[in-house]
């Protein structure tokens, strides 16, 4: 029992990451609204119906968006 005992005092401890939640966190006040055409909005909400909150593969399809700007516009709009 001693043995393990100090198997598990010499064993590195796992650090827990800490992050700076001031500088990390982002609210949607902070977000710009982002100016969407009619197309890419229908193509949005028809995206969003086949695959769900898989930004990366609707963005995929239109040309010039990011992941994060489909996201936050897929927020800002259904946002209660």
């Amino acid at each position: 029992m001693e043995d393990e005992a100090k198997k598990m005092e010499k064993q590195p401890q796992k650090q827990s990451k800490s992050r700076n939640s001031s500088s990390e966190e982002v609210t949607s006040l902070e977000w710009k609204l982002i100016q969407i055409s009619e197309q890419e909005e229908d193509l949005i909400c028809r995206m969003h119906k086949l695959v769900g909150d898989r930004w990366d593969l609707i963005a995929g399809r239109i040309p010039g968006r990011t992941a994060v700007e489909i996201e936050r516009f897929w927020i800002l709009k259904h946002a209660s």
